[in-house]
């Protein structure tokens, strides 16, 4: 599924968007996500919980993608 997802500021930190679109409820959901090697940004595995997510990129997790705009 795609999800279009708008942020206001210059980024977002990855663990926040996972939890901001509702597809993580918890954070340390989405840390062991991050943790389990199961989310990708722009197409390669993301391992950093506090990666800054930009306009323009794109989060895959749980065959969903998330487009930052």
């Amino acid at each position: 599924m795609k999800i279009e997802f708008t942020i206001t500021d210059e980024y977002i930190e990855l663990i926040k968007l996972l939890k901001a679109t509702g597809l993580c409820s918890m954070g340390s959901e989405a840390k062991q996500a991050v943790e389990g090697q199961l989310v990708k940004l722009n197409g390669e595995t993301e391992l950093r919980k506090r990666a800054k997510i930009r306009k323009g990129d794109v989060v895959e997790f749980q065959k969903n993608a998330i487009v930052i705009i």
